[in-house]
Order: C-alpha cells, then sequence, then structure tokens
C-alpha cells in the first residue's frame, strides 16, 4: 500500500520551483479576453487542401485571381519549403511522410504548376509509387470513405487520378431526415456531412451513375440537399472550423459549376480569412474552449483570483449550446472545442467543461450567488446532455448517439472515462444536478464498457489521441492515464482493473525516466506528464514510476524542453496535429497533482504489485 506521501522529484523545494513556474507560464498564455485560445499546428495537408480549392475557384471565377493568385503562389511556396527528405509530406511540420499528405500535396502542385516544380514532383511522385499510391492509400482507412474519397476527388481535380477511382457517394440520403442516419451506415462518418453531399454530386456530375433510377434520384436530390448544406454552414463559413473539410466542399462545388453558390463563396472567404502570415493553412482555427478547460483543470485553485475565475465562468457559460445544432442535431447542453460558429457539441469537451465550471464556481467563494446559480444549471443540462449521449454498449461516442458503423463514430475509451469522470465530480459538487439512478446505472454500464475494452497487457486505446511511432499509430499511454485518472477520482471502482492497467503503464516507462505513445516509442513531454500523473496515486510501483515522471519534467522545465510539442493529437481519422499548449497543460497538471498530494493526508490506496519498471 501507498501510506506515504509522494517524494521530491529531484532536490529539495524542485517540485514547488517547477510547479511555480509552470503555473506562472500556463497563466501567463491567456488571451487578452482572459480565456486560453491556444495555437494549432500549421498542416501540409489543409494548405494543400486550400491550394486546391482556390485553384479551382479562379479557374471558375477570373475576377478573383488578382486575390487568390498570391495565395496559391504563396501556399504552394510553404509546401515546397516542408517537403520531407524522403520526398514526401505529413500532416505537422514534425509528421513522418504518409500516403494522404503526400498524395494530397502533389496533386496540388500538379494542378497549379508542374514547370517550375518539376524536381520536387519528381521526388514525391516517387515517394507515392514506392508507398503503393492509391491502393495503399484506400488500405490507410479501410471501410471509412470518409477521408479516402474526398483525397481521391482532390487527386481527380488535380488530373492526378482518373474519375473512375473516386468512388461515387449516396448524397441522396441526405434528404432524408436526420434521425434516420444512425441506421442507414453511411460509409462516411456524422461530421462529414458536407462532404458527402457536395463531393457525392461532384462525382455524379463527372459520373452519372449507369442505373437510370438512380440517376434520377440523384438529379431530384441535388436541390435538396444543396439546401441543406447550406443551412448547415456555420456563419464563418468553415465546417467544423476545419480547413480541409470546407476545402473539400469548396474544391466540389467550384469543379461541378457551382463557384457562385452561396456554400462556395462563404468556403472561399473562411479560407482568406484562416490563412496564416506565413502563406499556411492551420487543421482548424483553434481550440479554444478545449485548451481553456484544460488548463482551469491543469492548475490549482487558489491560482486562480476569484475574479479571474469569474471571467473565466460567464465566458464558459456562455459557449454551452442552449439549443439544436443544426448541424448534428445535437440536443442542448454541451460544449464543442472552439467558441467560434464552426464547432459542434461533444463527448470530450464538454466533460472538460463541466469540470472546468465544477472548480471555478468553487472558486467563487459565494460572491455572485446568481452566477453560482447559472453555473448549476449548466451542469445540469450538460449532465442530462451526457447521459442521453451514452450509447448501448455503454459508452460515450463523439458527437452522435447510436452511429456505430465507422470508428470515430463508435464508443471510445478516452471519452468514456471522460464523461464518467465529469458526471461523478458533479455529483459531488451538486448532488441535485445529477439523476442520481440514471448516474448510477450509466456508471456501471461505462465500466462495464472500459472492463471490456482493457487490452491483455492491461492499458487502454484512446479514439483522439495517437503515437507516429507506435504500432498502428495508437497511443495507449494517452487512453491508460485518462482511464486511471478516471478510477482514482471515483475511488478506483472495482468493476476495472486499475492495478493491471497501472502496471502495465509503468512497465513501459522509457529509461530516461518518460514515456512515448507505447511501449518503445520516444519520450515526449505530453505523454510523460500524462502518465505520470496517472501513476501518482497508484502504489508503491506507481509512485516509484511517477517520481522518475516528476524527475523528467522538473528536469525539461529548467531547460526550456516542456514547452517541446509532439504531434499526438489526431483531428478526425489520422490526420494528425499538434497544439502548443498540449505539453505546458500537461505538465502544470501533473506538478499540481504532485504538489496537492504532498500536502494531502495519505488514503489507501491499491498497492501495484509485481517487479519495479526497470
Amino acid at each position: 500500500m501507498r501510506e506515504q506521501a509522494i517524494q521530491e522529484p529531484a532536490s529539495n523545494d524542485s517540485l514547488a520551483d517547477a510547479q511555480r513556474a509552470t503555473t506562472a507560464a500556463l497563466l501567463a498564455e491567456c488571451g487578452p479576453d482572459g480565456h486560453w485560445i491556444g495555437e494549432l499546428s500549421t498542416s501540409a495537408l489543409s494548405t494543400a487542401t486550400a491550394v486546391m480549392a482556390l485553384e479551382w475557384m479562379q479557374r471558375a471565377r477570373p475576377e478573383l485571381r488578382p486575390t487568390l493568385r498570391l495565395l496559391i503562389e504563396n501556399g504552394l511556396h510553404w509546401l515546397a519549403r516542408h517537403q520531407n527528405r524522403d520526398g514526401g509530406w505529413g500532416d505537422t511540420v514534425l509528421s513522418m511522410s504518409n500516403i494522404a499528405t503526400t498524395m494530397l500535396c502533389d496533386a496540388s502542385f500538379r494542378a497549379v504548376d508542374t514547370e517550375r516544380y518539376a524536381n520536387l514532383l519528381h521526388r514525391s511522385r516517387a515517394w507515392i509509387d514506392a508507398a503503393g499510391g492509391v491502393p495503399a492509400l484506400r488500405k490507410r482507412y479501410g471501410k471509412d470513405k470518409t477521408f479516402s474519397v474526398p483525397i481521391l476527388t482532390h487527386c481527380a481535380l488535380g488530373g492526378v487520378v482518373p474519375w473512375t477511382e473516386v468512388m461515387s457517394l449516396p448524397f441522396e440520403l441526405g434528404c432524408l431526415p436526420h434521425r434516420f442516419f444512425q441506421w442507414i451506415r453511411l460509409p462516411v462518418v456524422s461530421y462529414a456531412l458536407p462532404a458527402l453531399i457536395a463531393i457525392g454530386q461532384l462525382v455524379h456530375t463527372r459520373r452519372p451513375s449507369w442505373n437510370p433510377v438512380l440517376r434520377k434520384v440523384r438529379n431530384l436530390a441535388r436541390p435538396k440537399t444543396l439546401d441543406l448544406l447550406t443551412a448547415i454552414q456555420p456563419t464563418s463559413g468553415g465546417f467544423l472550423e476545419a480547413a480541409p473539410l470546407t476545402s473539400f466542399v469548396t474544391m466540389s462545388l467550384a469543379g461541378m459549376g457551382l463557384a457562385q453558390h452561396e456554400v462556395a463563396e462563404k468556403g472561399l472567404q473562411f479560407l482568406i480569412d484562416s490563412v496564416r502570415p506565413d502563406g499556411s493553412w492551420p487543421i482548424d482555427t483553434n481550440l479554444a474552449t478545449w485548451v481553456t478547460t484544460l488548463s482551469v483543470n491543469a492548475l490549482e485553485e487558489n491560482s486562480i483570483t476569484p475574479e479571474h475565475a469569474e471571467l473565466l465562468l460567464r465566458w464558459l457559460l456562455g459557449q454551452q449550446y442552449r439549443s439544436i445544432h443544426p448541424y448534428t442535431q445535437a440536443a442542448p447542453g454541451g460544449w464543442a472545442w472552439t467558441n467560434l460558429s464552426g464547432g459542434v457539441p461533444d463527448a470530450d469537451d464538454t466533460p472538460g467543461a463541466m469540470l472546468a465550471v465544477i472548480k471555478l464556481a468553487g472558486r467563487l467563494g459565494g460572491r455572485d450567488a446568481a452566477l453560482e446559480s447559472a453555473a448549476r444549471e449548466s451542469l445540469e443540462a450538460a449532465a442530462t446532455w451526457l447521459l442521453d449521449l451514452q450509447n448501448r454498449d455503454g459508452g460515450w461516442p463523439t458527437f452522435c448517439r447510436g452511429w456505430g458503423a465507422l470508428p470515430f463514430d463508435r464508443s471510445s475509451n478516452d471519452l468514456t472515462a471522460h464523461a464518467l469522470r465529469a458526471l461523478h465530480a458533479a455529483q459531488v459538487f451538486d448532488s441535485s444536478v445529477v439523476d442520481e439512478r440514471r448516474a448510477a446505472t450509466a456508471r456501471e454500464r461505462g465500466l462495464r464498457f472500459l472492463k471490456k475494452n482493457q487490452g491483455g497487457e492491461g492499458a487502454w486505446r484512446p479514439l483522439w489521441f495517437g503515437n507516429q511511432h507506435a504500432r498502428d499509430d495508437e497511443n495507449p499511454v494517452y487512453g491508460t492515464s485518462k482511464v486511471l485518472v478516471m478510477a482514482a477520482e471515483l475511488g478506483f471502482p472495482t468493476e476495472i482493473d486499475s492495478e493491471k492497467g497501472a502496471r502495465w503503464l509503468a512497465g513501459i516507462q522509457n529509461a530516461d525516466g518518460g514515456w512515448g505513445g507505447a511501449e518503445g516509442c520516444p519520450s515526449s513531454i505530453e505523454e510523460t506528464a500524462l502518465a505520470t500523473e496517472a501513476l501518482l496515486e497508484m502504489g508503491d510501483d506507481g509512485r516509484v514510476a511517477a517520481d522518475r515522471g516528476l524527475r523528467y519534467l522538473g528536469q525539461a522545465v529548467r531547460d526550456g524542453r516542456w514547452r517541446n510539442v509532439s504531434p499526438i493529437g489526431f483531428y478526425f481519422a489520422k490526420l494528425w496535429y499538434f497544439e502548443r499548449l498540449y505539453p505546458m497543460i500537461f505538465t502544470t497538471s501533473a506538478m499540481n497533482r504532485a504538489r496537492k498530494l504532498r500536502r494531502t493526508p495519505d488514503n489507501t490506496k491499491p498497492s501495484v504489485t509485481g517487479g519495479s519498471p526497470h
């Protein structure tokens, strides 16, 4: 049993020094409005798709050429500067080359300028051929057509692949009421409805069905589905605030002669507005709500002044959706990852926001009864939203209940752990905000889901995070860490084997004291901080491993490496990103949890048996 507080990770007061330094640095990252905004990685994939969309818009509308030509040239110059040595491109400047991004970049250059970039294109074509070309792309995504079909559409518009390679999408199904979508097993995930409609119509235009009945049905469905596309486009013009999805829609409309359609014009304006000074595009505009809730939850409560807490709480409550979302038809009560119009409420940002609301409301100290009441009402709506979203298998999906045909619509371990943690915290904060009976049933079902999905070695695999050095790009360190933190806060429920998960996590610690995404992966700040925090309360071996992790992080804080980013995030279907604030937030969270445990009388925790990790 762990019967003493966590020891100092290095010399006396080093943990306290690191905790103060990380807290001050993270607070300094607040934006002018008092919340965090962060900075997402620039993306070769986003830049390539934006260039193709702009190219097709200027072809269809010559009057736009003076405006768009410079953006296209700057985008190509950025891509040329960031081609990997092997001739391919990765999703971020820190990513290995992959078939999807390389095919997109290659097609964008070929669509615009083959002569000036002949040498670059020779190298990219050699990489694509060696990687396996179109068959390799299809293998990468399997049954999920969410990205393979848009990528092949992009390549067809660039003249790289024939239209016969592009699968026809059943855009006519968009005419059905949304409630039927979970039953008809669409070939794309729930968030890709705009691509289904726009690309489906483009393929129908270029390669109509040989079946006269289906051809007529699709012709009749075009006006109604275009109306739907218009209705679900956010005011910013950016679908999900994402350059790739918006670009795919925009280039498809331009490619079938609809460059002057309202959706194409708003999509074009979004791309113009979101380009960065260096000529590139990020994977998404920002994760402001997500990084704000992560930051609040990482900080000690007394690090946030009551005045700042009030400002943050009002801002967070203002981001909660109070009406049915036009895109996914999500009920009121959830939060999205961003404060911008293209966000969609989901089961990761909502639990994060709930935990932050609880912490901020507690920090008010009774100074604003009306605001505290609003916080309780917000939590009640969010808890109901989460409970209603839980799938039949007991897990939580990302956006829509019941969409289980494709991986990114299924229940996942990381989201399920986060939802259980938030519901438990809400009950502890104020039992009246959560239906006790429903919460108990949800907890039982959620834990059963996690038990079923724990790997034989003890790990849990997440949905929204990966590691490019790991087998199948998975990140079991992230998934296991999130489940163990939840388990600690719920009092180590016996339904799941926390000890086995902790033994696995401690056992794969690297010799330098850090962790990567899986066994044998190079250490990163993000993954080391996550694993360290998860093991702080996990018995003797967990404490030993956590202590070594704290030493690793403490040294990284002292020499400045704690700000180094790694591409561990998935932004939909193996589309990688990194976020500048992730290493800072995760390190601050680990330091603060360690300091809190040192100051708190120890409770009995389950022992993690077995030998030490090294």
